[in-house]
């Protein structure tokens, strides 16, 4: 097979504050990242990053899916890809252009995920103590430990990853996914169609949310039409609206346009990575806070909270020892620290402050 070359600058600025600290390849929809899907769906030896804008090549803003990979396999069949091939494959793909459209369109990507990772597999027994609706749209993976909670896989698939732990009492309806090491807290709430990536923790209720991984919401609050990023924390009651007193559409800064775009009838929080809020938190609806905030205080946040908040409104800056020395400890928390070249992106992401 010809290598697929997949383009990732041009839809960099679009995706902020999410591809601030990741490649648009690494985000995280449905149950594995972009990358994660293409490696599954033509072999992790087949792709490429483009170089330059020279390349033909598919933005790599296009959602991978099992239907996608058949047709860019088709039209490898008839030579190699130019960009009159590569303008017929996104005619049949789904461009994630803004971070809204992560949660919009989560549901189709866990879906094809699901399928794609249990397809020849089998799932753990589903044990005794657990209620279930459609078990055979359930699948359990090794290490998964659940006990007295209920799965309603009647709206889309619930896939439980390795070493997932579901406590008593969690009320879960697909679509739904929890990646390794996930933990869903006691007497949760959870409505699709909602990722928790890895090591995440979740509690209270939730709808339609993608945690990226290493994040937490553990106790109650509510939280809906939400993106989440890596190493992130909700305090015990934060909330955040998703919806508008007067019904009307959701209005979201854009940072690269530095403008407020049209995210829809409903948009809540988009929390780039390394960002946590205090307990009782109320964030209004379409809030983005930048990378590595630390939001507290009396009163509601701004809709746009900037990269390296210390406080509520943006006019404190998070000081850059601390603001390193509280993600070691976090991470810590989960047994991992920081690397040098995590680093370096947040010193790029401080000095443009």
């Amino acid at each position: 097979m010809q290598y697929l070359a997949l383009e990732d600058v041009s839809c960099t600025h679009d995706l902020l504050p999410f591809t601030a600290t990741r490649p648009v390849l690494d985000i995280r929809m449905g149950i594995l990242t972009f990358r994660e899907k293409w490696e599954q769906l033509v072999g992790p030896n087949n792709i490429v990053v483009a170089q330059d804008a020279v390349t033909p090549a598919l933005p790599a803003n296009i959602l991978p899916t099992r239907a996608l990979a058949a047709r860019v396999r088709e039209e490898m069949q008839r030579g190699p890809l130019n960009q009159s091939s590569i303008d017929r494959i996104i005619t049949h793909g789904r461009l994630i252009r803004y971070p809204w459209h992560i949660f919009q369109h989560n549901a189709e990507a866990l879906l094809d995920d699901f399928e794609l990772l249990t397809a020849g597999r089998h799932s753990l027994p589903i044990p005794p103590t657990v209620a279930v609706t459609n078990p055979g749209n359930i699948f359990i993976d090794e290490g998964a430990r659940l006990s007295h909670c209920v799965l309603n896989a009647s709206t889309g698939p619930i896939y439980i990853g390795r070493n997932v732990e579901i406590m008593e009492g969690s009320l879960i309806r697909g679509p739904f996914a929890a990646c390794e090491g996930s933990v869903v807290k006691m007497g949760a709430k959870i409505y699709g169609a909602t990722t928790l990536g890895p090591q995440t923790t979740a509690g209270g209720e939730i709808k339609n949310v993608v945690f990226f991984g290493y994040s937490g919401k553990g106790h109650d609050g509510y939280l809906g039409d939400a993106v989440i990023g890596e190493w992130c924390n909700l305090g015990a009651g934060a909330s955040a609206s998703n919806l508008k007193n007067n019904c009307g559409d959701v209005k979201v800064w854009h940072p690269a346009s530095r403008s407020w775009l049209n995210a829809g009838l409903k948009c809540g929080l988009l929390m780039g990575d390394y960002s946590r809020a205090a307990i009782n938190t109320s964030f209004d609806t379409g809030t983005v806070t930048g990378v590595c905030c630390n939001i507290f205080g009396t009163g509601t946040p701004p809709k746009f909270v900037p990269d390296f908040t210390w406080g509520l409104d943006g006019s404190v800056l998070y000081n850059w020892d601390k603001a390193l020395r509280d993600i070691a400890a976090w991470k810590k928390l989960k047994n991992q620290s920081l690397t040098e070249g995590q680093i370096l992106t947040l010193k790029h992401i401080f000095g443009q402050l």
